[in-house]
């Protein structure tokens, strides 16, 4: 079995999709891997011998940013923009989407639940 970056690379996936299993790298990202290593998108990924996994790995470390760093910037960028105070800073700290968008029927996903008020009885 594949483990790259930490990350175990599902056997019977095709290796474009079984690197996307990798935190920070996307389908366009994976694609550029293979086609750069030479690697056959269509392999599966236990078909990968010991050469291509250490050629992976070496590609991965030199060229991107993923998995743990990966996880550590973004959540560093995040906890600036809370202690700048700014805008996007807040709406991170309230956990209400940060990008503009509209909460007053949607944005279940960050705002969880609803909480239902009772009614006020005239």
């Amino acid at each position: 079995m594949a483990r790259i970056a930490g990350v175990d690379l599902p056997k019977n996936k095709r290796m474009e999709i079984a690197l996307t299993y990798v935190y920070g790298i996307g389908q366009v990202t994976a694609r550029k891997i293979c086609d750069d290593l030479k690697i056959d998108r269509g392999m599966k990924a236990h078909e990968l011998t010991d050469a291509h996994v250490n050629d992976l790995r070496q590609a991965l470390e030199g060229d991107y940013t993923v998995e743990g760093d990966l996880r550590r910037e973004v959540s560093m960028n995040i906890k600036r923009l809370m202690d700048l105070g700014c805008y996007r800073g807040l709406r991170h700290r309230r956990g209400l989407p940060a990008n503009g968008q509209n909460t007053r029927n949607n944005s279940r996903t960050r705002k969880g639940p609803k909480k239902t008020v009772a009614n006020k009885k005239k």
